[in-house]
């Protein structure tokens, strides 16, 4: 699922202009944009012969939060270049672990043996790291 640079015309001006040594083209990041939404591959992963992955990156993410990208894909589904539904895009995986007081588990209330310190005396046990030997 490619562009080609004819209709890539059709769509040029919902893009914004390119302006002082740009690297890139528009119609590489969006050929990069379209195989990554097909193949759904992580951005590390595009092949070289888009570019670098990172500038792609950055440029579709700036598209996509100034409404750019919608723009685009809204024109290539009007004049049925590209027949693409997207309803969901998720390009992250993120996944943070919750220390178990945060996920709403029981805290341990037991009371220890004596209410005083003193009382219940110096640890039952002694922990001594010891080197191995070397063979």
């Amino acid at each position: 699922m490619e562009i080609t640079p004819e209709q890539f015309e059709k769509i040029a001006p919902c893009l914004p202009r390119q302006r002082g040594n740009v690297s890139i083209s528009n119609l590489q990041v969006l050929n990069a944009i379209l195989y990554v939404a097909e193949q759904g591959c992580k951005w590390r992963g595009l092949p070289e012969r888009f570019g670098n992955w990172h500038t792609i990156y950055t440029r579709m993410n700036r598209w996509a939060k100034s409404g750019v990208l919608e723009r685009v894909f809204e024109e290539l589904q009007r004049r049925q270049i590209v027949r693409v539904k997207l309803e969901a895009v998720s390009l992250d995986s993120t996944h943070v672990k919750v220390h178990p007081d945060g996920t709403g588990a029981l805290k341990k209330t037991a009371r220890i043996p004596s209410e005083s310190l003193a009382t219940a005396g110096p640890p039952r046990f002694i922990w001594l790291p010891r080197m191995l030997e070397r063979p």
